[in-house]
């Protein structure tokens, strides 16, 4: 009794197991390709039916923005692709990839007569792209005792690029350890390209350049260019202080001046009238009183 309930549970698990076999399997020689930019990839779909029949294959495109778009449609290549790619039965094959081939390929294959009539899968296809010229920003002339930064930056290569910065031809991470280097200001960040001096001094001037790397294709450089570190000129700067003392003063002396005399006064022009209205009524006042004294 007890080894019948035991095959009644097995062959129950088995039928199940069995079941869920059942149907469409859909399977990939590789499910993350990746290939140099202008060369081609195999895009490998394989199904197995569970009976012969014919089939509904379709090949969608996810971007890496998430949009969604059809590769193979209706028996055809539609699309970017169709002049570049080959049906390889239910894979595909592009030729001439572009950086914008980049993104993930879902192959779903549909069989009505399969109890499980359909399935996917996705596949990842990486255009792997050179870095391009980098773009740097280096300034022409510092301040001895200032903070500098140096960046560089180039937006073409996949996967992203590393960066090295040189001064006179060499590199900054490789240079011999010597006084300078013993108590170094700058740090440089490999992954974003941007060389950070804390405090320049005139040991910091000299040709700088920039490159970027991947594992693809050459490295790439910038232009050279100059970075000139001065010293603050401290006697300039007390001489521009001076002058700049001295005009202050001499305005305040022009100022003082002028207010004396009465170029600032509004009521000048009314004062002197008022003072010829008194003379007059003065001398008015004298001829009535000399009037009255010879009669």
């Amino acid at each position: 009794m007890k080894m019948s309930v035991r095959g009644i549970f097995l062959g129950y698990f088995v039928a199940v197991c069995c079941q869920r076999t059942f149907g469409v399997i859909v399977e990939s020689e590789n499910l993350n390709v990746e290939v140099v930019e202008f060369g081609e990839a195999l895009l490998s779909c394989n199904y197995k039916l569970e009976k012969e029949q014919s089939v509904r294959l379709e090949w969608k495109k996810v971007a890496l923005g998430g949009g969604i778009s059809f590769v193979f449609f209706q028996n055809a290549l539609i699309g970017d692709l169709a002049p570049r790619a080959d049906m390889e039965i239910s894979s595909i094959r592009i030729r001439n990839l572009t950086r914008g081939d980049s993104g993930k390929y879902r192959c779903e294959i549909s069989a009505p007569q399969d109890k499980k009539n359909f399935n996917e899968i996705t596949i990842t296809l990486n255009v792997l792209v050179a870095p391009s010229t980098p773009v740097c920003d280096i300034p022409n002339s510092a301040v001895s005792g200032s903070a500098v930064e140096l960046k560089c930056r180039e937006k073409e290569g996949n996967p992203a690029s590393k960066y090295r910065w040189f001064k006179d031809g060499l590199p900054l991470d490789t240079q011999i350890p010597n006084a300078r280097s013993a108590n170094v200001t700058y740090k440089l960040d490999k992954a974003t390209g941007t060389l950070h001096f804390s405090a320049v001094t005139k040991h910091d001037t000299g040709e700088y350049f920039c490159e970027a790397s991947n594992e693809i294709g050459k490295p790439q450089r910038c232009l050279a260019k100059k970075l000139q570190v001065e010293d603050l000129n401290w006697a300039g700067i007390i001489s521009a202080v001076v002058i700049v003392g001295v005009l202050i003063i001499l305005c305040g002396c022009g100022v003082c001046y002028a207010q004396r005399r009465g170029y600032f006064s509004g009521g000048k022009s009314t004062d002197r009238k008022e003072g010829s209205h008194m003379s007059a009524s003065q001398k008015e006042n004298d001829f009535k009183h000399t009037k009255s004294f010879v009669i």
